[in-house]
């Protein structure tokens, strides 16, 4: 049985496989291999997908639904005739649709997949992702962010290349932005960022209502109808406009009428709201990584969306870099895709590539507010844009005199107030009485990108609780499973077999040196320690190249009294 990689998109979805040493995209019944992400259901009843949906938005739109993936996770249903749906019940019609093609494609069956999601989806959208996989009987262990998936496609097409990327993801619905640092056999995320709400369908909607409004017409009083037959067209302006410097916009249903002249020039007027919300995310990203402008070697812009050439020119003018030439903005995500899928089935010509993704929310504790008592602080244990999956712990300490219990409450986000950011869940622990801040509680978390928090809280008596907050989907088993892969993260990397060889050679040098050159193989063994203690492959496999180089040299110089000794060590070269 096949296991296949899925770009869930909101305008179109794509499906691929890893085999014969590629990722290979999969075609669907008609022979494409972009799948449009629209349902609807015929007069008998038939569930309808993909070009045949898409085509009946205009024709029948009470029966007909595009562009639900914006709606992921959320309460919001779609009424097709007369029967509801929820966003993750009309997304698993397209999965279902994508693994029989792939079936089909393949010649055998399929039941576990690799989906992407966006970057910045919170845990319930992710956890809506893996409800519409089940619901298209497929197994979905593994969810990849979709920047990941497309900075991995390029390792795999470019070779390994040392360099730091910018993943400038603008599809359907969803803009994703993400540093990607690619070193050796390691794709690394650094930091990411987005919005859930910006993407090719505001470029539609701003282009139907800039005609709207130049032709005297009311966007908002027309009927659902002729909305989207004005919003049908202005997606087809936007794609002509790409090759063409203009291109002429007409509608007429006989109660309605208008015709404009559209420019690149005038797309740009009508949206310019939509290209200032692009660089926040962009300036938020360089600053969480702690990477400038200049430091970035290569733009890669992925996403239907970024065909655009008004968006090409603007954010390459902004970021002073021409987009790679090398980039397939419309299959890389899905290419991507594939390649994770290859790494989950183990694949043998890929068991070396190391792909780190990061937390792309907050994750923390209330505080007691002592200004204000009634508002309770978050505290931060695992910060936004920490690589994954990852083990950190915080101390805190009694607030009240004879406290004799601590109540722990677990939130996600980013703002100051806990009452802003999401309850994920809470525990309680009992605590020896005492006068305030004389007993404390460390509090671990434990989390991987797939959605499984690990709560572990102890006491100084050595008493504990422990919470496991997990995907509401997810299997006994594999919670179990993933639990025992994440308690590997409390054991230092050190007891890795490649650290402890070059922890070991390190010792051996140190025994064999005298003087500076001693002192300096012992710091070296020291810095070496600190990275090791980041538990970051990215950071760990620098380090590690760096610390094999130097001792090169140490050995060069004892073997060879003529040599000069190791130049010092400049800690700015990582």
């Amino acid at each position: 049985m096949a296991i296949i990689g899925i770009d869930l998109g909101t305008t179109n979805s794509l499906a691929a496989v890893w085999r014969n040493g590629k990722s290979e995209l999969i075609p669907n019944a008609a022979g494409d291999f972009l799948t449009p992400s629209a349902v609807s259901i015929d007069s008998d009843g038939t569930i309808l997908v993909g070009r045949a949906a898409r085509d009946r938005l205009v024709s029948a739109p009470d029966c007909s639904a595009a562009r639900f993936k914006r709606f992921m996770g959320s309460a919001k249903t779609y009424t097709l005739a007369g029967r509801a749906f929820r966003p993750e019940d009309l997304s698993s019609f397209i999965l279902r649709s994508l693994r029989e093609d792939a079936e089909a494609y393949l010649g055998e069956p399929v039941t576990e997949a690799v989906v992407s999601v966006p970057a910045y989806f919170a845990e319930a959208q992710r956890a809506a992702t893996k409800r519409a996989a089940a619901l298209a009987g497929l197994k979905v262990e593994r969810l990849v962010n979709e920047p990941s998936a497309a900075a991995v496609a390029g390792h795999i097409s470019e070779g390994e290349q040392d360099k730091v990327c910018l993943v400038f993801d603008l599809g359907g619905g969803t803009l994703d932005v993400s540093l990607v640092e690619r070193f050796g056999n390691v794709v690394s995320v650094t930091a990411v960022s987005g919005d859930n709400r910006l993407g090719g369908e505001d470029f539609d909607q701003a282009i139907a209502r800039g005609f709207c409004e130049d032709c005297g017409l009311d966007f908002d009083r027309l009927s659902p109808r002729q909305q989207e037959m004005i919003t049908r067209q202005a997606e087809t302006c936007k794609m002509a406009l790409t090759h063409q410097e203009i291109v002429g916009m007409s509608v007429d249903d006989g109660e309605i009428s208008g015709a404009l002249t559209l420019s690149n020039e005038w797309l740009i007027r009508k949206s310019g709201a939509l290209f200032q919300r692009m660089i926040a995310p962009i300036q938020r990203v360089f600053l969480d990584a702690g990477i400038s402008y200049q430091e970035l070697d290569d733009l890669v812009m992925v996403g239907g969306s970024s065909h655009m050439p008004v968006v090409r020119r603007y954010i390459s003018r902004f970021l002073h870099k021409e987009p790679s030439r090398d980039s397939r903005p419309d299959t890389a995500i899905a290419l991507g895709a594939g390649i994770c899928a290859g790494i989950k089935a183990r694949t043998g010509d890929l068991k070396e590539l190391v792909l780190t993704d990061v937390c792309p929310f907050t994750l923390g504790v209330a505080r007691y507010n002592a200004s204000e008592s009634a508002r309770d602080l978050m505290s931060p244990i695992i910060e936004r844009n920490s690589v994954l999956p990852t083990s950190k712990m915080g101390v805190y300490y009694t607030v009240r005199d004879g406290q004799d219990k601590v109540d722990i409450r677990i939130y996600q986000g980013e703002h100051r107030y806990c009452a802003d950011n999401t309850l994920l869940g809470q525990l309680v622990l009992k605590v020896p009485p005492a006068p305030r801040g004389q007993q404390s509680v460390r509090i671990r978390f434990t989390y991987d990108i797939n959605g499984l928090l690990e709560v572990e809280v102890a006491n100084e008596a050595g008493q504990m609780e422990r919470l496991v907050l997990q995907n509401k989907d997810m299997a006994p088993e594999e919670a179990q499973r993933r639990l025992q892969e994440l308690s590997k993260l409390k054991l230092h990397p050190r007891e890795q077999e490649e650290c402890r060889a070059m922890l070991a050679r390190g010792e051996r040098l140190f025994a064999a040196t005298v003087g500076g050159l001693r002192e300096e193989v012992g710091q070296m063994l020291d810095w070496y320690q600190q990275h090791l203690s980041s538990q970051e492959a990215l950071r760990i496999a620098k380090a590690t190249k760096k610390i094999d180089q130097f001792f090169d040299q140490v050995e060069a110089y004892i073997g060879d009294a003529a040599l000069p000794p190791p130049e010092p060590f400049e800690e700015d070269e990582l």
